[in-house]
């Protein structure tokens, strides 16, 4: 039967000395408060206290909470305070549990419209932080590459060959997958509106302009963005929670140099040769439906298809894919290095740089667009 906690007190001079017994547990919550309060009570005066936790039997965290959050009282008094004769076991409990305080939440707002404008303009100011750390990140990138080319010494080229196969090879099966779904979806669609007019062998032309120009390389970077992006922020993460990149500063190396450059070059070469998968998926998804649902054989639509396209269409496509690998790349590794050492902001910085990541490159795809239809390309 565990006995009730109790403590007693004997005053020397100006020195208490608390000498607890029983079960501090949380079963004896009521009456571990009023102890708790009788101590302090017998304090008022004194210059040093002494807590003896000899007698203690049981301990758990409301009991520790309760002490340490007495004893934070008393130095707060100015009396000096210090633990005697605890067992290992209860000292790890008092660490563990050990009184703080928290930061006051900010009070909510009742202005709907004062509110809407500050989460505006907090916004705002984000985004302008990020276009400058990211724009800061970059000069830091150009400067390595920079390096790299005057001394090839520097160049990884082991390093930049393990990361194209794992953005390139490894996320063949997937963009494949998913662009030829979408041709086929495509096609489908263009036939049955098509029809209508008597014209249904103008989805290809849809087809073939639409995959070529946009959509090839947009869900090509959007599925790189979601797997490759996170990946390169996780991976620097993990790095930064382990202190390994400033591991890299003590033994004199960049890591933007070691980390980052490879992952950029290697992200830049894959996405255009993804493109190309990309587009000759989505046609051949294409090429099938409107065989099975037009009645359109491959001769047919292969002769029509050159006629639609020409090599700009192709080439707007893959000219967009590096500078959304570089923005994809930028991002993700921008985030990984926010990482601030808890799994909880991993976690964050993850989730931004996929949806910063697929925002910018939907942008970039749109300033291109505009750019190429100025231009008539």
């Amino acid at each position: 039967m565990p006995q009730s906690p109790d403590f007693s007190s004997a005053r020397i001079d100006d020195a208490l000395r608390f000498s607890f017994a029983g079960s501090w547990t949380i079963d004896g919550a009521r009456a571990l408060q009023d102890k708790v309060e009788a101590l302090i009570t017998e304090a008022r005066g004194a210059a040093q206290a002494v807590f003896d936790l000899g007698e203690v039997e049981r301990l758990d965290t409301s009991g520790a909470f309760l002490i340490d959050r007495t004893r934070q009282d008393l130095r707060d008094w100015g009396i000096e305070t210090r633990f005697e004769r605890v067992r290992p076991e209860f000292q790890i409990l008092l660490s563990e549990a050990r009184y703080r305080t928290f930061p006051e939440l900010p009070q909510k707002r009742k202005n709907l419209g004062f509110e809407i404008a500050a989460d505006v303009g907090e916004s705002l100011v984000t985004t302008g932080r990020d276009i400058f750390n990211a724009t800061s990140f970059f000069g830091e990138v150009i400067a390595s590459l920079g390096r790299t080319l005057l001394t090839p010494s520097r160049f990884r080229g082991n390093s930049v060959i393990f990361h194209f196969e794992n953005f390139a090879f490894r996320s063949l099966p997937i963009i494949a997958l998913i662009n030829f779904l979408v041709g086929g979806i495509v096609a489908q669609r263009g036939i049955y509106l098509l029809q209508r007019f008597g014209a249904p062998t103008y989805a290809i032309d849809l087809v073939g302009m639409l995959t070529m120009r946009e959509l090839g390389v947009l869900l090509t970077s959007i599925m790189i963005a979601g797997r490759s992006g996170s990946a390169i922020t996780a991976e620097l993460g993990a790095m930064k929670m382990r202190e390994e990149i400033d591991a890299l500063h003590v033994m004199g190396l960049q890591p933007i140099e070691v980390l980052v450059v490879p992952r950029l070059i290697a992200l830049i070469l894959a996405l255009p040769a993804l493109t190309i998968v990309a587009n000759t998926a989505a046609l051949f998804g294409g090429m099938l439906v409107a065989w099975g649902y037009g009645g359109i054989t491959p001769e047919n639509f292969l002769t029509h298809l050159q006629n639609a396209v020409d090599t700009s269409d192709f080439w707007v496509g893959i000219i967009k894919a590096p500078f959304m690998a570089l923005v994809i790349g930028l991002i993700a590794s921008t985030e990984g290095f926010n990482v601030t050492g808890s799994a909880e902001s991993l976690g964050r910085q993850v989730t931004a740089s996929v949806v910063k990541s697929i925002f910018m490159v939907i942008v970039v795809d749109g300033i291109f667009s505009i750019f190429f239809s100025s231009i008539r390309f």
